[in-house]
């Protein structure tokens, strides 16, 4: 089973290619550039490499959400096409269990964090058994200061892992009551092979899209939705 994998949920735009349980290659970047300027040649220049046709793949698998709704978009636009183009099915798989996924094996639990700004952050809790990721809170979208009392109630050693961390750091250092730590530079951020590994589990299991059914999971509204929601509340409001 070869797979092709897109992250563009984050900051870090990254793709990778997996064949069964050998990771073929992977390109990730983290330096200001847009993702529809990155995807596409980085696509490119991994099938270059490794000498691969696309047309070989069983599907492409990506980061649905949530996350940057931009990089949604653009993730999904590739995946989508590239569905359509090589008639290949879509593998959706959730951003924060990916992240999570980094921290394969951990003992404690592992808390995603990516900030989606209001002082909230899109996160979950995760826990690994049997080889397996469990999620304790699926992924969702709160006040930092509600994770960080479910984290407190559960009682458990902690990782962090999410470009998260770097803006609430400072938070989670005063008000954490549990042993914790922060994932290093090699594991904390997306990685497009987390992604690739999750879909192989989620092939096997069935869950697959076509090109056209794919969509991305914002789990809130964009700025621009919630900015024209109060706009039309404030209008209702002055009519009645």
């Amino acid at each position: 089973m070869k797979i092709l994998a897109i992250d563009s949920s984050g900051l870090v735009a990254s793709i990778a290619l997996l064949e069964d349980e050998t990771l073929i290659a992977e390109y990730t970047v983290n330096y200001k550039k847009t993702h529809s300027q990155t995807l596409l040649p980085m696509i490119d220049e991994l099938v270059r490499m490794t000498e691969q046709s696309l047309e070989e793949i069983d599907a492409i698998a990506v980061a649905e959400g949530p996350g940057s709704f931009t990089g949604l978009r653009i993730g999904a636009a590739t995946a989508k096409g590239l569905g359509l183009a090589l008639n290949k099915p879509i593998i959706g798989v959730p951003t924060v269990d990916a992240l999570a996924y980094n921290i394969f094996g951990y003992e404690g639990a592992i808390c995603p964090l990516m900030d989606a700004r209001r002082n909230q952050v899109y996160t979950g809790i995760y826990r690994f058994g049997a080889g397996e990721l469990a999620a304790l809170q699926p992924q969702c979208v709160v006040a930092l200061e509600e994770i960080i009392t479910q984290l407190n109630v559960l009682g458990k050693s902690v990782i962090f892992v999410g470009d998260g961390v770097e803006v609430y750091k400072e938070q989670l250092e005063a008000q954490l009551l549990v042993p914790y730590q922060f994932a290093p530079a090699h594991c904390n951020k997306q990685r497009a092979a987390a992604v690739g590994t999750l879909a192989q589990i989620y092939y096997r299991e069935g869950r697959v899209q076509t090109a056209a059914e794919h969509a991305p999971v914002y789990l809130r509204l964009s700025q621009a939705e919630r900015e024209r929601k109060e706009r039309e509340e404030r209008a209702e409001r002055a009519d009645s």
